[in-house]
């Protein structure tokens, strides 16, 4: 793997971190502001939460390797 394909990577683990954090943003908010009466939502919002936080965690395990490699 080159230098540029590591720095991609990076890039996108930032990225899905970014997104990760935002999702968990709203969950909270959900919990801390509209729960009971939105409980409706908690079953989405948790989905999306945890589809965020797998897409960093897949990510950061694609860097975690190609660093690896090439160590």
């Amino acid at each position: 793997m080159t230098a540029e394909d590591i720095k991609q990577l990076e890039k996108q683990v930032k990225k899905t971190k970014r997104l990760a954090g935002e999702q968990a943003m709203e969950l909270h908010d959900l919990i801390e502001d509209r729960l009971p009466d939105a409980y409706q939502e908690l079953m989405d919002v948790a989905q999306a939460t945890y589809d965020a936080c797998k897409a960093w965690d897949e990510a950061n395990q694609r860097l975690l390797a190609a660093q690896a490699e090439t160590a």
